[in-house]
């Protein structure tokens, strides 16, 4: 059974199905990236930001800092891979070696929503391919 901040996460995500990708933007029904699909959900659960993301370039990720993991393990808990369940924070990087480079919600076991350049935000399956790219898997801070 999911936990009550775990279905606001997922509902939350949920909303912001169909919103257009849009590079470095985070606003619902307008635009958004999997980073600011991510900092959208905070708002909408946690409130205000914990911080704000500097510029960053679509290649930002082959610069070779694993920026991402360490902006994710300053604010939420890290947790097994295989323990990521329904309204938890996974990141994928695309090769052995590379920063994680990609971010989505998972909605359930089996589905995760994300957004990707040339698409909205959507709620996909997650398919054995995505399964052997996650790197990190995170939970909310539960601040009850």
């Amino acid at each position: 059974m999911m936990s009550p901040l775990h279905a606001r996460v997922v509902a939350e995500a949920r909303s912001w199905i169909g919103t257009p990708y849009r590079h470095q933007a985070s606003l619902k029904g307008v635009g958004c990236d999997c980073l600011g699909l991510l900092r959208g959900v905070w708002r909408g659960v946690m409130g205000a930001e914990p911080e704000l993301p500097p510029p960053y370039s679509p290649d930002w990720a082959e610069a070779g800092a694993d920026t991402l993991v360490a902006a994710a393990r300053r604010h939420l808990t890290e947790i097994e891979r295989r323990d990521a369940d329904a309204g938890d924070v996974l990141l994928f990087r695309w090769r052995d070696g590379m920063p994680a480079k990609h971010c989505a919600i998972a909605a359930s076991r089996e589905t995760m929503i994300h957004a990707h350049d040339g698409a909205s935000v959507a709620e996909v399956a997650f398919h054995p391919w995505w399964r052997r790219h996650l790197a990190h898997a995170f939970r909310f801070p539960d601040r009850t």
